[in-house]
């Protein structure tokens, strides 16, 4: 663990990580889990969100229908935006949020809508640029921190990644969102943190990641990606490694607090050597 640490705080201080967040890190700001989702999106259909709350389909597939019945996913989203706000004095608070701030990585992915990232950057003084379709690619300015929003942004409909169609698109990994991760990561260590690893569009990242490694010859020369985890998971840990994954276990059953506890040991081993 500790020269895992050793060796993850001299990339970040080489800015050579990419930091990739989950829905985990806007929980620990009071945002909504999917089960609220859900309810609402039953309630707008007339449907018994229980149904699928403990059945066989999931919230994209309810997603899906929602699109069908509404025309678009417009009211959804504007519903969520308004929903998943967060007050700006709960992100200036976070002490997660500061820490991703302060260890200053040159590239954050995720798969979060929220703008709880763009805010905490705003509040502490930092400049970043937002990526969120093809467009914002061609203008990112590349001397500050880029922040990418994988499965879209609140203020752009169509770069939203939510119904089941939009999941199945992003499984052939070809957009233009797409070619630039793997352009930013092929050179870079990737750092999970606020994933359960239960997402398939993940998964499957990490996976063919680790086949094109493998395909080029130069598997040796891979920067291993990181995952963090509050808590020991030895079969994450198990099929994670045969995909060149290494594993941060935390350090408490608490999420947000573990998570924390990591971050802040990272970015104090990180300025250690500054």
């Amino acid at each position: 663990m500790r020269s895992e640490l050793d060796a993850l705080a001299a990339v970040v201080r080489e800015r050579r990580a990419i930091l990739f967040a989950g829905a985990g890190l806007s929980m620990s700001v009071g945002l909504p889990s999917w089960r609220a989702l859900i309810e609402h999106m039953g309630s707008e259909l007339g449907l018994d969100p229980d149904l699928f709350l403990s059945g066989d389909a999931s919230y994209q597939t309810l997603a899906e229908y929602y699109r069908l019945q509404k025309g678009s996913i417009g009211p959804l989203r504007s519903w969520m935006d308004r929903t998943w706000s967060v007050s700006e004095e709960k992100v200036r608070a976070s002490r997660l949020h500061e820490l991703i701030v302060e260890l200053d990585f040159p590239l954050i992915y995720t798969t979060n809508y929220d703008a709880n990232l763009e805010t905490a950057f705003r509040l502490h003084g930092r400049e970043y640029v937002k990526i969120a379709n093809t467009r914002d690619i061609a203008r990112a300015n590349g001397a500050v921190t880029q922040i990418v929003k994988f499965h879209g942004d609140f203020e752009d409909d169509q770069s939203l990644v939510i119904a089941e169609t939009d999941y199945f698109n992003r499984l052939s990994f070809t957009s233009p969102l797409d070619i630039k991760f793997w352009a930013d990561a092929l050179g870079r260590t990737i750092l999970f943190v606020g994933y359960s690893m239960s997402d398939l569009n993940i998964r499957l990242l990490l996976h063919k990641l680790a086949q094109m490694w493998r395909a080029s010859g130069y598997e040796k020369d891979r920067p291993a990606p990181v995952v963090f985890m509050p808590t020991r998971n030895d079969v994450q840990e198990a099929v994670l490694a045969q995909w060149g994954v290494h594993l941060v276990v935390g350090d408490t059953d608490d999420p947000e607090r573990s998570l924390t506890s990591f971050l802040e040991e990272l970015l104090r081993r990180a300025r250690r050597d500054e």
